[in-house]
């Protein structure tokens, strides 16, 4: 069976029965799922996921919905993935509750499929939209956001000061993550080939970024004999 290529949606519950009706639910709307039940295994497997949503069961063994929600959003890599909690719990407070530990949305069991599938594509839908909005100034990799709007390095939701030369340098490596940048072209994008410029001047400016990028110093990957590169993770 071909794969969907849509959005993945990652389901968790301690239920099969309710899994199974999910994914296949999704699957038909050309949503890739993936679907566990043991919440244990979601904690080692979301991270790598990546999905675009997380549905969640609150009421299981082990680590219950709201746990497993305050996993994700204290995670700087996915804390922003939006989460959709399923419960049995009916009551205003419950909702409250829930909307407060930091889901997007609150469905409770049992429910319409046709009421959840509109849910997932009204809040994929906004989450796309927020998106657009502000992928024009804003570039990410894992922990780290370069805002050029504002001009600021942000790292784990830290303010970390920087020189104009290292935002620019940081930049053009996070703009072309995975793609090896030699000292040359480094030294023609950002110094605009100052004469006085040596090759090694990169070398200082990047080992300074890597000091300021603290528990990410690993995000900028030297590539002996040629320059550096932003990693994708």
């Amino acid at each position: 069976m071909k794969k969907n290529e849509g959005p993945q949606i990652l389901v968790i519950d301690d239920e099969p029965d309710v899994t199974d009706l999910l994914k296949y639910s999704l699957e038909l709307k050309g949503y890739n799922v993936h679907a566990l039940n043991n919440p244990i295994e979601f904690v080692s497997k979301v991270r790598d996921l990546s999905p675009n949503l997380i549905i969640l069961d609150i009421m299981m063994p082990e680590l219950d919905g709201m746990q497993l929600c305050q996993i994700i959003r204290s995670d700087p890599i996915i804390k922003s993935t939006p989460i959709i909690f399923l419960s049995a719990r009916s009551e205003v407070e419950d909702r409250v509750k829930g909307l407060e530990h930091g889901a997007d949305d609150y469905l409770t069991k049992p429910f319409s499929t046709e009421e959840l599938l509109l849910r997932v594509e009204g809040l994929l839908r906004r989450t796309k939209l927020i998106k657009a909005e502000t992928s024009d100034s804003r570039i990410q990799i894992a922990g780290v956001i370069i805002d050029e709007d504002l001009h600021e390095l942000t790292v784990d939701g830290n303010h970390i000061p920087v020189t104009a030369t290292e935002f620019r340098l940081l930049k053009l490596l996070m703009e072309r993550k995975g793609r090896v940048q030699s000292r040359e072209h480094l030294l023609a994008s950002v110094w605009k080939y100052d004469s006085n410029i040596e090759t090694r001047t990169v070398d200082t400016h990047i080992r300074r970024l890597r000091e300021k990028l603290g528990p990410y110093h690993h995000l900028i990957e030297t590539v002996r004999g040629v320059g550096y590169r932003a990693t994708r993770t």
